[in-house]
């Protein structure tokens, strides 16, 4: 799990929570029709403007910004340059086993094109192509939670203006003034809760996550283009080591 993002959701709740007990309970804030209005209208143009295996998935790309995947870079690169030592002494051929055995699908593809002697052009292009495509598909997806975030805004101004209709109409009334009241300002409070909790903080860490990615692969198409190559290992390996900060910087060959 991601600390940073759990603490983050559960401290804005908790102290949206706490500040509501402090006033006049949570009971209050709890109204179905400006839930019915804001919440549900919102889904409800996701999925217009949506594919639907888009939304299907919605709930586990929700799920990514607390439990996103993680990668050993410094794993990574060691394997890259145990990779790159074996295909100088023995030649590039030698690396077909343990290419079959490579976690990394996107090194396993890598290495696999320049084992079968495609050329160096197009494997750079293939791997580029899919780096993009998947940056862009994840980008996508975290545009979903950033888009939920709008639309639930404009439904709590929508709200606010149906409930400040029915106040107006019911004037006469007082005792029809409180629940149109409810809803007006409800609704404005449930579009703004889910536009700043679940909405573009969400998108934001999903496409941190999704360049977090995008670096690794960056990274596995410089090695396997220097495999390819014939680089010396050392120089691999400092080439690199560039993509870690200064304090991960660690040499195999000090």
């Amino acid at each position: 799990m991601d600390i940073a993002t759990v603490i983050g959701m559960s401290l804005s709740l908790i102290l949206l929570g706490t500040a509501m007990m402090l006033g006049v309970g949570i009971g209050p804030y709890l109204d179905p029709p400006s839930i019915l209005i804001t919440v549900g209208g919102s889904i409800t143009s996701l999925f217009i403007a949506y594919k639907m295996e888009t939304m299907k998935k919605s709930v586990s790309f929700f799920m990514i910004a607390f439990k996103p995947q993680t990668f050993d870079v410094p794993g990574l690169i060691k394997r890259l340059v145990d990779y790159s030592t074996q295909a100088r002494r023995d030649g590039i051929l030698s690396l077909e086993q343990q290419v079959v055995q490579e976690e990394n699908s996107f090194l396993r593809k890598g290495l696999g094109m320049a084992i079968d002697g495609a050329e160096p052009d197009s494997i750079r292009d293939l791997l580029e192509i899919e780096m993009d495509r998947t940056l862009d598909r994840h980008k996508t997806n975290a545009g979903l939670f950033d888009t939920w975030g709008s639309y639930a805004g404009a439904y709590g101004m929508l709200g606010t203006l149906i409930g400040l209709v029915a106040m107006l109409l019911n004037m006469s009334d007082p005792a029809s003034i409180g629940p149109a009241m409810a809803v007006a300002l409800l609704t404005t409070f449930y579009g703004s809760f889910i536009g700043n909790i679940l909405g573009a903080p969400i998108a934001n860490i999903l496409v941190v996550r999704a360049n977090d990615e995008a670096l690794v692969q960056l990274l596995v198409i410089e090695g396997v283009m220097s495999i390819q190559a014939g680089d010396n290992p050392r120089s691999l390996e400092t080439k690199l080591l560039t993509f870690l900060p200064p304090n991960q910087r660690v040499s195999s060959f000090e």
